[in-house]
C-alpha cells in the first residue's frame, strides 16, 4: 500500500464490544459516504435506502461464521480455510490475558493434543504466518463443539457465535464474520427491498485476518450463483450501481468477471484487487474500516480512488469513527 494511505490508528477507535452492547441498535453505526471528490458525508446505517436508488443492487456474503478458535492451556489454534485436500489452513497463536498474540513455534510433524481427545498434526507452513494442518476428525463438527469465535485484543469480554453472524449468513465456512454486512437488519433489508433496491447473494468463506501482519490474501472458496450474475449484469447494463457488501463479495465478483462479464464461478480464488486490476463488477462498497497498511485498502483505492480514500479515511479519524468487526461502516460510492 502506498504510504499515502498510511495513518496511525488510535486505540481508542476500536470498537471493542457490538454496537447493541454500546446501546445502538445493529444498523444504528456510523456511516461514512464517500463519493469521488465530493466532502465525505456523516449519516447513520439506517439511512442507507435513501442513499441508493430503486433498481440498484446490493451483493451479499450469505458465509456463517465458525466458531474456529479451538484453546489450549498455553496456546490457541485458528481455524482458517479448509484446503480441497481436507487439510486446512490454521494460525497458532499465544493466549495472552486478554486473548492472543501470533506464536512462531511449531515444527512439521508435529502433533498438538486440542480438547476432546483431537489431534492436530502440523503439515508444512503455507505461509510464515500460517501452517498445513490436519485433524483426526471433520473439523467443522468439531469446532461447533470445542470451537469458540476468534477473538483480538480489541474486543473486551467474551460474545457468543451470534453476534458474529450477519443476518444473511446460511452457508458455514467463514474462520471470521464477514463483518460489512454485520449492520444489516431484517427491517433494514425490507426497507431496501421496498424502495426496488435488490439484494442478491454470493459465498465466499473468509480466512483469519491478520491485524499484525501486511500479508495479501490467499486463496479462499467461493461460489457466485447463475441468478447473482445474471442481476449483476442487468443492473449494470441498465445504469444502475452494483454495491458490494464488504471486500468478500468485491473478490467473489471480480473472480467470476474474470472473461468480462459477470458469470455462474465456483472454486477458489486468489484474486487481489489493486488500483492496477481495477473492479469491472461493482460500481460501489459498503465496507468497514481497515487497517493501515492492510491490503484491503488496496481494493478500496481500486474503488475510491487513492484520493478520495485518503480524504475519507481522515475524516473517519477526525470525527471518531470505530474501527473493526464492531465499527462504524463506509459506502464508497464511484463518481
Amino acid at each position: 500500500m502506498t504510504a499515502t494511505l498510511d495513518f496511525a490508528l488510535p486505540p481508542a477507535l476500536s470498537a471493542q464490544e457490538p454496537p447493541e452492547a454500546r446501546g445502538l441498535s445493529r444498523d444504528g453505526v456510523r456511516l461514512l459516504v464517500s463519493a469521488g471528490d465530493r466532502e465525505p458525508a456523516h449519516h447513520r446505517f439506517t439511512d442507507l435506502p435513501g442513499l441508493l436508488a430503486p433498481g440498484d443492487l446490493i451483493v451479499v456474503n450469505n458465509s456463517a461464521t465458525l466458531p474456529a478458535a479451538v484453546r489450549l492451556d498455553r496456546l490457541a489454534v485458528h481455524f482458517s480455510t479448509a484446503r480441497p485436500d481436507g487439510t486446512w489452513l490454521v494460525e497458532l497463536r499465544r493466549r495472552t490475558a486478554t486473548a492472543s498474540e501470533p506464536y512462531p513455534g511449531g515444527a512439521p510433524g508435529e502433533w498438538l493434543p486440542l480438547p476432546g481427545r483431537a489431534t492436530l498434526r502440523l503439515v508444512a507452513r503455507e505461509t510464515p504466518r500460517l501452517w498445513r494442518a490436519e485433524l483426526d476428525r471433520d473439523v467443522e463438527a468439531y469446532l461447533r463443539r470445542y470451537g469458540v469465535p476468534i477473538r483480538y485484543g480489541y474486543v473486551r469480554g467474551e460474545w457468543p457465535i451470534e453476534a458474529y453472524q450477519t443476518v444473511f449468513a446460511t452457508v458455514p465456512g467463514s474462520a471470521e464474520m464477514p463483518s460489512a454486512a454485520r449492520p444489516f437488519t431484517a427491517e433494514l433489508v425490507t426497507a431496501l427491498v421496498a424502495r426496488g433496491i435488490g439484494v442478491a447473494p454470493i459465498t465466499l468463506h473468509t480466512g483469519v485476518a491478520s491485524p499484525e501482519k501486511d500479508e495479501p490474501p490467499y486463496a479462499e472458496r467461493y461460489a457466485v450463483p447463475e441468478s447473482t450474475a445474471r442481476l449483476v449484469e442487468l443492473a449494470l447494463a441498465g445504469g444502475s450501481r452494483v454495491i458490494a457488501a464488504g471486500t468478500t463479495v468485491v473478490r467473489a465478483l471480480e473472480t467470476a468477471a474474470a472473461g468480462g462479464r459477470v458469470t455462474a464461478s465456483e472454486g477458489w480464488t486468489s484474486h487481489v484487487v489493486t488500483p492496477v486490476t481495477g473492479v469491472r463488477a461493482i460500481t460501489g462498497l459498503i465496507t468497514g474500516l481497515h487497517e493501515p497498511r492492510s491490503s484491503h485498502l488496496m481494493m478500496l483505492a481500486a474503488v475510491a480512488g487513492e484520493g478520495p480514500l485518503r480524504a475519507a479515511y481522515e475524516a473517519a479519524l477526525r470525527e471518531g469513527y470505530l474501527w473493526h468487526e464492531f465499527g462504524d461502516a463506509h459506502l464508497i460510492l464511484r463518481a
